[in-house]
């Protein structure tokens, strides 16, 4: 595996597990929202942050899945990724 490669499905792996764990916490604010009115203040940006990392793990997926097979869009996607990771992090910079 390239380093490139490598460097990649980190990031697809973290994507991918900050994804289901924002999944796992806006399933326990659906369940526990209307006994507790503070959590539903906290469902839009958790929504957002959801939108967010799905399509970062899908960008980063797809950046994965195109340096396995050398497909001529490789570099395209990985720009996307590198641009998408800078975006996402600019977003959350205090």
């Amino acid at each position: 595996m390239r380093p490139l490669t490598a460097i990649t499905l980190i990031l697809l792996g973290s994507c991918f597990a900050i994804m289901v764990s924002l999944t796992a916490v806006i399933v326990v604010v659906l369940i526990l929202g209307d006994e507790y009115p503070r959590l539903q203040h906290e469902f839009d940006p958790l929504l957002r942050s959801l939108i967010t990392f799905v399509g970062m793990t899908a960008i980063c997926a797809l950046s994965f899945y195109s340096l396995l097979k050398d497909h001529r869009w490789r570099y395209w996607l990985q720009a996307a990724m590198w641009t998408a990771l800078i975006l996402t992090g600019w977003s959350y910079w205090p």
